[in-house]
């Protein structure tokens, strides 16, 4: 809800930057600002997920993947999030976001985004994601035809399997109890 407003401008502003394609790295300039920190001064380590939504959204609005999934029902949904930090982003910072799909499995969309100020990472995540309709799954063969195939070059990094088998919980049909190992 934080980030609502901050989202909503986005999508506005977003589609007046030059057009992408969604198999481009788009790149969202921004700065630092007093709701994105905690009492250190810097940004929170929660927040960078949250940030890394608006560089996803400026991705599929400039490609127009997010009128068309809007136009379908859609909804794009996180199933899983990793990140690294190197260096903190500190108040009125400026920074931008830089994201990339990376790949795509039959279960998730995969995304590579980075914190990037001065030229320099300051953290760097990995996000699985897919699309939804009416709770269930939109298939990887739907989301080709809607956005057409993804360029024969691009080749999910073999380490993302390992990371989604140890990382995933069950799915939401099957019990996943809370019992301490």
């Amino acid at each position: 809800m934080h980030l609502l407003l901050r989202t909503l401008l986005l999508l506005i502003t977003s589609a007046r930057r030059s057009p992408l394609s969604i198999w481009d790295a788009s790149s969202l300039p921004l700065r630092v600002l007093p709701t994105d920190i905690d009492i250190a001064l810097h940004v929170n380590n929660g927040m960078y997920f949250s940030l890394m939504d608006l560089g996803r959204f400026d991705l599929m609005a400039r490609s127009g993947t997010w009128k068309a999934i809007r136009r379908r029902g859609w909804t794009p949904v996180v199933a899983g999030e990793t990140i690294a930090f190197r260096r903190s982003l500190q108040l009125w910072q400026q920074y931008t976001i830089e994201t990339k799909v990376i790949g795509l499995d039959e279960k998730a969309i995969y995304f590579e985004q980075r914190m990037v100020a001065d030229g320099e990472i300051y953290a760097r995540a990995h996000i699985a994601t897919r699309l939804v309709n009416k709770g269930k799954p939109v298939s990887q063969e739907e989301i080709i035809r809607e956005f057409g195939a993804p360029p024969a070059d691009l080749e999910l990094p073999a380490w993302i399997h390992y990371w989604r088998e140890t990382n995933a919980l069950p799915g939401a049909r099957r019990p996943a109890p809370h019992v301490w190992a």
